[in-house]
């Protein structure tokens, strides 16, 4: 892929990725925030402005250096940490379950969102390569984000839905010894491509098939 392309490309997912990251920390802060934890909003942060939520290196550098780096197979990015305090929550691990299951939810709704429009652009004979790709683009970016932070080990979403779910004992106290260094591990996994072989793939080829039988009935409707 020439340079060119690559940020024709850039351009093309700037904004499915912008939402992607930003959107899913919003909803994890209003959801800590229905179970009582006001940190987020005492801060300003539950807003959907984007400025509020980028972080320099996690929203910017960090997804354009992989994107690059990898001629765009790898593309990952965070967003500016939501001030989250679990102690604050009226029943600590039953509520952080809820809250750590938000992100991901969040990001599976917007593929779906992403592939509606898809499928109305398609169906309203729209095709603009542009938007046709974005949409595209956007279903690939939200995939990639749920099935990567229901990856189970902290500090990921799916490491705390696994301490939620198991009972108190050697593993959670395992996992929290390890949270530290948890992103490290993570990442050492995809640079390695075990991550992506035995996690990623599956997880979204599984996700694709969910979407594409959800639109089923809709695809119908249009034709």
């Amino acid at each position: 892929m020439d340079i060119s392309s690559q940020i024709q490309t850039v351009l093309i997912l700037a904004l499915p990725v912008l939402f992607a990251i930003t959107v899913p920390a919003v909803v994890r802060g209003r959801v800590a925030s229905h179970f009582g934890d006001q940190t987020a909003a005492m801060m300003g942060r539950l807003t959907l402005n984007p400025i509020k939520h980028i972080d320099p290196i996690g929203t910017l550098l960090i997804p354009l250096v992989l994107y690059f780096a990898t001629s765009g197979a790898l593309l990952f990015g965070y967003a500016k940490p939501i001030p989250f305090d679990p102690r604050n929550l009226r029943n600590p691990k039953r509520d952080l379950l809820w809250v750590s299951l938000s992100a991901p939810a969040a990001n599976f709704a917007m593929a779906l969102a992403w592939a509606i429009l898809f499928v109305l652009l398609r169906a309203t004979g729209i095709d603009e390569p542009f938007f046709v790709q974005m949409a595209q683009g956007g279903v690939l970016v939200n995939l990639v984000m749920w099935a990567f932070n229901l990856f189970p080990l902290p500090p990921l979403d799916g490491g705390r839905i696994l301490v939620g779910l198991l009972p108190n004992g050697p593993v959670p106290n395992f996992l929290a010894r390890i949270e530290p260094y948890g992103f490290f591990i993570v990442m050492a996994l995809v640079l390695a491509g075990v991550l992506g072989k035995l996690w990623l793939q599956p997880l979204m080829a599984a996700g694709y098939s969910i979407i594409n039988t959800i639109l089923i009935p809709l695809v119908a409707l249009l034709r």
